[in-house]
């Protein structure tokens, strides 16, 4: 099972804001620390207030005279000091609180949510409580004592926060939309990578990669680039040596056919010629012999039959002199010949065949001629059909193509994508050699279909039609 494939581009945004969205806790963290720790700060600068007024209302008892004995008392402070949920207090020295002022809070001011209180207060408590010692003439005098509601600061501290959340989510977003897009932009030319690999992989090994900007693509163009180059070259050598191999194999048969004429066939030819003397002797004279003699006859004939479509298929006919059409009329006859009727062959041609040139009609007919046989050796099929078209050739001007096709209703054993034989290879060349295509498909409802698509040169076409209208 394959992993899942995820989008490079997504999966880099997403990382990204992953990393701003701690950050994004870190800050939210940071200022519920901070509310805290300004909740306590100014709890004390409170109590430093009214412990300093305290003693201040301590020492001008003791001097100013006929002053109203009225310690302690909050209220000279409690206004400029007043704030939303704070209590400030005197507590005596056996502990008790002798005055206390607190300031009410509205019902907004003590809004948040309970899951965010308990939060709050399970990280960092719920006492926000300063005291400072009084001291007189050396004497301990009681404490001034100040603390804060604490549902005032869970109140602000949410207030700070959801401000806070809201602008870091719409930032947190914008940042994620941005990150794709830069990212997007600088990964656009792994579309030209992905269609130049493509490019490649269908063969086409002009293929190359334009520079880019960026170190780590421009490596990879570079590495590409000089695949394809060394691939083009070493295709080039392996074409080149496989299209002189195919002429070599052609020299070869023509060799083979020629030797095998030259001496066997005189030999098949004298024993013939000796065979029948000798017949003629036995029956004159000795008349039990005779039956051998017309025997060895026989074998000769046979014998002769046989190199003769040998000779063949080593050397096909001179396709100039009988052109492509009797050529390959009289390959078909001879497969139904050989065949004794377990297979039959056909032919269909359309278009002007015998106007196409010797050479490119000479390898044409090698095609036709590897199909056929891979078809008599492979498919075990009882019906074999060879088309051949001539398509373009009422405009000369536009050039013209030649369209092969070969097939067959056996079962289809023979596989063209597996290791390719001398006969597959030869056909694969001859065609790559004349431009064209070769593809292989499974015809219905059983069976093979061999198609090569092949373009004919202008050229010779040209000079070809001009020689057959003189």
């Amino acid at each position: 099972m394959s992993p899942p494939v995820f989008d490079l581009k997504l999966r880099l945004a997403l990382r990204v804001a992953a990393i701003a969205a701690l950050c994004c806790v870190a800050a939210v963290g940071y200022v519920l620390f901070a509310a805290d720790r300004s909740a306590h700060l100014h709890s004390g600068r409170i109590a430093d207030l009214v412990a300093k007024d305290l003693a201040l209302q301590l020492d001008q008892r003791q001097w100013i005279t006929g002053m109203p004995d009225r310690f302690p008392d909050l209220q000279r402070v409690s206004a400029a000091l007043a704030g939303p949920g704070l209590c400030i207090a005197y507590r005596a020295t056996d502990g008790a609180i002798e005055q206390q002022l607190c300031t009410g809070a509205t019902a907004d001011e003590l809004r948040a949510p309970q899951l965010f209180a308990a939060f709050f207060h399970a990280v960092f408590g719920s006492r926000f409580e300063a005291s400072l010692p009084l001291a007189f003439r050396g004497a301990p005098h009681g404490e001034a004592v100040t603390w804060i509601d604490p549902q005032i600061i869970i109140a602000q501290s949410w207030r700070e926060t959801s401000s806070l959340v809201a602008v870091m989510a719409c930032a947190l977003f914008g940042l994620w939309v941005l990150t794709y897009a830069v990212l997007a932009n600088a990964l656009r030319p792994t579309r030209t990578i992905r269609a130049g690999i493509e490019r490649l992989s269908a063969g086409d090994l002009s293929a190359r990669l334009p520079p880019f900007d960026l170190a780590e693509l421009s490596a990879i163009g570079e590495v590409f680039n000089h695949l394809a180059g060394t691939l083009e070259s070493t295709l080039a050598e392996r074409n080149a040596l496989t299209r002189r191999l195919i002429v070599v194999q052609d020299d070869e048969r023509q060799h083979l056919a020629r030797e095998l004429h030259d001496e066997f066939g005189q030999c098949l030819a004298a024993i013939s010629a000796l065979a029948a003397s000798a017949g003629e002797t036995a029956q004159r004279d000795c008349p039990a012999l005779l039956s051998e003699c017309q025997s060895i006859s026989r074998t000769a004939a046979h014998m002769m039959a046989a190199l003769r479509g040998a000779l063949l298929r080593l050397r096909p006919p001179d396709v100039d002199q009988l052109g492509l059409a009797a050529s390959l009329e009289g390959l078909v006859a001879g497969w139904n010949a050989r065949g004794g009727g377990r297979t039959r062959y056909s032919i269909n041609l359309s278009g002007d065949v015998d106007v196409l040139p010797k050479e490119f009609a000479g390898n044409l007919y090698r095609v036709a001629q590897e199909a056929i046989t891979n078809a008599a050796k492979h498919a075990k099929a009882s019906r074999v059909t060879l088309y051949l078209s001539v398509q373009g050739h009422a405009d000369w001007r536009a050039g013209a193509s030649v369209e092969l096709v070969v097939v067959d209703d056996g079962n289809g054993a023979f596989d063209p994508t597996g290791t390719a034989g001398m006969g597959l290879l030869g056909m694969r060349e001859r065609v790559a050699m004349l431009g064209g295509t070769l593809s292989f498909e499974h015809s219905e409802p059983s069976g093979l279909r061999l198609r090569a698509k092949i373009p004919v040169p202008q050229a010779s076409l040209m000079s070809t039609v001009t020689r057959k209208a003189a």
